[in-house]
């Protein structure tokens, strides 16, 4: 069993940072992919990044439109996965879920733990 709870999100002009924190309960952690997905109003959530679970692959996945802008990373010693979010947009304004699942594919797809969010609103 999984808990996460995220932390870190806020308010930011269009081309500023943020940086989002998801802490995670459970002694199985660094067994666990993690990830993040969006949801903007009016839409359906979306995948955004994952990284995978142990000491040696530490292998990452984006979403088309954050590659580049985004970066996914892990400190399992703290049971925390951050999502490191520069060069931001108005249209990444959405509430943002951290994500846990056993499978690294499954947990861009279907994950089987989610936060309960953190609103992250971008002005022009």
């Amino acid at each position: 069993q999984v808990q996460l709870v995220e932390s870190g999100g806020g308010l930011v002009q269009a081309g500023g940072s943020l940086r989002l924190s998801c802490a995670a309960s459970g002694r199985t952690f660094s067994t666990y992919a993690m990830g993040w997905f969006r949801q903007a109003p009016g839409k359906e959530r979306e995948f955004v990044a994952a990284i995978a679970w142990n000491g040696i692959d530490r292998s990452t996945y984006y979403a088309d439109s954050v590659k580049g802008r985004f970066t996914i990373s892990r400190d399992n010693a703290k049971n925390t996965v951050y999502l490191q979010m520069n060069s931001l947009k108005p249209e990444d304004t959405a509430i943002y879920y951290c994500t846990a699942d056993p499978n690294v594919l499954t947990v861009r797809t279907n994950p089987g733990y989610w936060g309960q969010g953190t609103q992250v609103t971008v002005s022009s």
